[in-house]
């Protein structure tokens, strides 16, 4: 039976099990995977890249999500989230650790992809949390457990320089120092890969979901049919995309626009991670209370206000021109960012309810495709990344105006679906 309360500081049902082994195991996967971002600096120095291949590089790490997002929604649909969870774990954690052996721009490049891979944690995190709570709250689930493991890309910004600065006071030169320091997350990861395993199964009555499998067949493909999906995946994008993008750039860009030093330049960059640890949840949150006030529409509506000041939020980040304005507008742009990431999972399980993994993947790959797209806004070595930050937030307000289409009706669903009564709760 699914969960209708969350309660924080329980281990002992399979509900919450999955809960906490989610986001720590999320948590991970995002320390591993913007491991890089605050050392690029360093990375920068040690193989001669030019701007346009860091910019290539960042792109690169969020573009091979794209496709293994769509494709571990389908996996955990068929094979269930516990075993899917514990393969990527383990096989995320060799290009992680492995990325501190390249010497040249191709290698870097590759593991860059590799390591992207691991971004479709977030996938089966949303998954198994979905197949753990009921409609009442699912979406305040959905949101805490994603937003605590976002909460990964912050710290690392903050702890992978400490690292470093600790490996060269070890007696390591800077250019090995961030190449030992990628040990750190990848070891983690092999650990967590263990754990999942042992302390969760994939549903509340079952360790292993093989009774699912026939509700798979075929669930992508009638997702893809549905246009409420690609609003969803335009507005992750223009929240999750914007979040991904934001990771890679913020401490190079207090780093090279305001000349802080990399420590400094880093914890900076960490207070936009950091805010994951509630703005996210609180979009679920707020999202669950807008569907049993209006139901359904009301939680469409909800995001389309969230994407609408985000996007407001980032264009007065980018005409600021001094580092604590700035820093000051990054935190309550990014509180609009994470705040919108979480209220779009708390619509996603009400899609297809039979079929959340794929829907799940494909509004996660929009994530990613939103930060390549935004990638591709800071390569050209003619535009400045203030510029490319006024386009991203006009964007983002076009993104809300398609959300605002986001529509459900009075529709029949099954009733063991996570459903809300309509018109309100």
């Amino acid at each position: 039976m699914k969960a209708d309360r969350i309660r924080l500081f329980s281990f002992n049902t399979p509900q919450m099990r999955a809960f906490h082994m989610t986001w720590i195991a999320f948590f991970l996967c995002f320390f591993g995977w913007f491991g890089l971002a605050p050392l690029m600096p360093l990375v920068r120095a040690d193989l001669h890249l030019t701007k346009e291949q860091v910019a290539t590089s960042v792109i690169a790490s969020v573009a091979g999500t794209i496709f293994a997002r769509l494709l571990v929604g389908y996996l955990c649909d068929k094979f269930g989230p516990r075993r899917v969870y514990a393969g990527l774990l383990a096989l995320g954690a060799l290009p992680i650790m492995g990325v501190g052996l390249v010497h040249d721009y191709t290698s870097f490049l590759v593991c860059r992809v590799l390591i992207g891979l691991v971004g479709a944690s977030f996938v089966i995190t949303q998954y198994h949390t979905s197949a753990m709570f009921a409609p009442s709250v699912v979406g305040t689930a959905n949101a805490t457990t994603a937003g605590w493991g976002n909460l990964g890309g912050g710290v690392t910004q903050m702890v992978m320089p400490v690292v470093v600065v600790a490996l060269v006071g070890f007696g390591l030169t800077e250019g090995q120092s961030w190449r030992y320091a990628m040990l750190v997350p990848g070891g983690l990861m092999l650990l967590m890969s263990v754990l999942y395993l042992r302390f969760t199964q994939d549903s509340p009555e079952s360790k292993d979901a093989k009774a699912n499998t026939g509700k798979a067949k075929g669930s992508l493909l009638e997702a893809a049919q549905d246009p409420r999906v690609w609003a969803l995946f335009v507005g992750y994008g223009a929240c999750f995309g914007v979040e991904l993008t934001i990771h890679n750039i913020a401490a190079s860009y207090f780093h090279d626009r305001f000349a802080l030093g990399l420590k400094e330049a880093g914890l900076l960059a960490g207070t936009f991670g950091v805010l994951a640890i509630f703005a996210r949840s609180l979009g679920g949150y707020l999202g669950d209370r807008a569907g049993r006030r209006f139901g359904l529409d009301g939680r469409g509506r909800f995001l389309t206000a969230m994407l609408l000041l985000e996007g407001i939020g980032l264009i007065v980040f980018s005409r600021m021109n001094a580092v604590v304005p700035a820093a000051v507008t990054l935190v309550l742009f990014g509180l609009f960012v994470h705040i919108a990431a979480g209220a779009t999972y708390s619509v996603v399980p009400f899609i297809k309810p039979n079929g959340v993994g794929a829907v799940a993947g494909i509004v996660g790959a929009g994530g990613n495709v939103g930060a390549v797209l935004a990638g591709l806004l800071f390569r050209s070595s003619g535009q400045s990344t203030q510029t490319g930050l006024l386009w991203l937030g006009g964007a983002v307000i076009v993104s809300a105006a398609l959300a605002a289409t986001i529509r459900f009706g009075r529709v029949s669903v099954p009733s063991a679906a996570p459903v809300e009564a309509l018109p309100a709760e």
